[in-house]
């Protein structure tokens, strides 16, 4: 299946050289979800674990802001008047947003720079990597609004993150972490200048689509896979995951390049 040419109805879409970009685009109101975007964004990161022609997707806000979560009219308001169901069907389809990206076979970046709040952290938490800017204000503020802090999988994956006791403060307070300390936290991987920053993602996406993307898969899904073995069986898991990458092309392609001193060139088979 390609995607090159998938028409995206509630956020923007580009597809090129291998690289998918995803822009959260309602900057009028720091990209807030509605339960359309949530929706899409999730069928979309699924279709995307069959999508031939992309290798690394980026995920990136309008207008100087990731996302500021579920929008208030939109979301918030309705769900006041819901019961358990509905409100249980809605919980439901923001976690199968995250395990939809963490299920897809290719690196997730996501790009950040301004508001990246409630359900806009998660997804940006739930990426496999992260950049931010010193503008960057990152809030898990679920408390706040008075829900838990237990959201989209952020008591199981932010500690992974950033510890224990960092996550527990920043889902206890629903506080804004800034760019430095979420950077000194590891939350992000590294801070560029706010212009620089989708010029960055774009070059570490295309880089990570040269490949070899079937290994770039096998280590997404061991990093997943591992979360809940113990050490035996995790070394074991991985010695079976290598010995299945090592009778890829791209292993042979690899070793020949190196053997006549070029620069191989990946397939992705």
């Amino acid at each position: 299946m390609k995607m090159a040419g998938y028409e995206a109805a509630h956020f923007l879409w580009s597809a090129e050289g291998g690289v998918a970009t995803i822009t959260l685009n309602r900057p009028e109101k720091k990209n807030p979800l509605t339960f359309e975007s949530y929706a899409e964004l999730r069928d979309t990161f699924r279709r995307l674990n069959d999508a031939e022609d992309v290798d690394a997707v980026i995920v990136t806000g309008a207008g100087g802001n990731f996302c500021s979560g579920g929008d208030v009219h939109e979301i918030i308001g309705p769900l006041t008047k819901m019961n358990m169901g509905g409100l249980l069907d809605f919980t439901r389809m923001t976690g199968d947003l995250v395990k939809a990206m963490r299920a897809c076979r290719q690196p997730v970046i996501a790009a950040i720079d301004g508001v990246c709040a409630g359900a806009g952290a998660a997804i940006a938490m739930a990426a496999d990597m992260r950049l931010g800017t010193e503008a960057s204000k990152t809030a898990f503020l679920f408390t706040r609004v008075g829900l838990a802090g237990c959201d989209m999988g952020a008591c199981a994956i932010l500690p992974r993150l950033i510890g224990q006791g960092r996550a527990s403060e920043l889902l206890f307070t629903g506080r804004s972490m800034s760019g430095a300390e979420g950077e000194r936290w590891g939350f992000f991987n590294r801070l560029c200048a706010p212009e620089e920053l989708q010029v960055e993602a774009e070059k570490l996406a295309r880089q990570l689509a040269a490949g070899p993307n079937f290994a770039h898969g096998m280590t997404k899904a061991m990093l997943n896979r591992e979360w809940d073995m113990g050490l035996d069986a995790a070394i074991d898991a991985e010695a079976q995951a290598q010995a299945i990458c090592m009778q890829t092309q791209d292993f042979r392609r690899a070793f020949e390049a190196f053997a006549a001193r070029c620069k191989p060139v990946f397939e992705g088979n």
